[in-house]
């Protein structure tokens, strides 16, 4: 059995799952920032929230430990949907809210954006040779405000340790202009460190023309890559239990989230040095 890449997998279902509406912004005044550290569900009130238990998941505001205040979001896995992931099959665990920029009053967020958050993952991810090894994904970006969600920017991690991008420079590639691994890292001292908070920051352009995305794991710079497919606007997100159906348990806690309207990459730099 070939091993079949999650970037495949997802590029069916989307393709599958209908028409999109890429966003252009429309709001020409300061800039915006949404922010959460995840003390209460009214921040979400007006967005799609992932009914706890579907997906063979489950997630809640949890007192278990918080980085910042006395909640954080927790997510965990109840059981794997899959057993064997063979051929197309896209069955992942979802359990969060989404953050529906589009909704608000002046709609679509303007890129770029910083989008930073603190995480905290307990869970094994194993290659499964053949078939589709685990993933899990911190945070999806969309300009697509559609149900759809037919473009997106990920950041994921896998068997081999590493933070990525993923779908770039175009939704189901998996390209990097820079990408920290192995061969690039012997000593380890990048892998993404389980059971502990970790921030994550993602500057992300999404300019028709000029598009990109960095990536930064505790400050340090880990995926760099080209990003097509926008139109100028972030429209929606989401952070919490995203993971590959074969996974059969883990949780990840979430906290202090913000996503800002910027003007460049260097002022992303001065706001992640605050």
């Amino acid at each position: 059995m070939r091993k079949i890449p999650y970037a495949q997998l997802f590029l069916v279902s989307v393709l599958l799952g209908g028409c999109s509406h890429i966003e252009t912004p429309r709001y020409e005044g300061p800039a915006r920032a949404f922010e959460s550290s995840f003390e209460s569900l009214d921040d979400f009130t007006d967005f799609f929230i992932v009914p706890p238990g579907d997906y063979a998941s489950s997630h809640e505001l949890s007192s278990e430990r918080a980085h910042e205040g006395l909640l954080s979001h927790k997510a965990w896995i109840l059981e794997a949907r899959e057993d064997d992931n063979d051929g197309l099959v896209y069955k992942p665990h979802r359990a969060y809210p989404t953050i529906q920029l589009h909704k608000t009053l002046e709609g679509s967020y303007r890129s770029p954006c910083l989008v930073s958050l603190w995480v905290y993952l307990d869970m094994e991810l194993a290659d499964r040779s053949p078939g589709i090894d685990d993933w899990f994904s911190f945070i999806t970006l969309s300009p697509d405000s559609s149900d759809s969600w037919t473009r997106t920017v990920l950041v994921n991690l896998d068997p081999e340790g590493y933070l990525k991008l993923v779908h770039v420079p175009r939704q189901g590639e998996q390209e990097r202009i820079f990408q920290v691994d192995a061969a690039s890292d012997p000593s380890g001292s990048q892998l993404f460190p389980y059971r502990t908070w970790v921030r994550l920051d993602v500057y992300i352009d999404l300019d028709a023309d000029e598009g990109y995305a960095k990536l930064w794991q505790n400050g340090s710079l880990l995926s760099h890559a080209l990003v097509e497919g926008g139109r100028g606007a972030l429209a929606q997100a989401h952070f919490g239990m995203y993971a590959a159906a074969a996974v059969e348990a883990g949780s990840v806690y979430n906290d202090s989230l913000r996503i800002v309207e910027i003007g460049s990459e260097a002022e992303a730099l001065e706001l992640m040095a605050r």
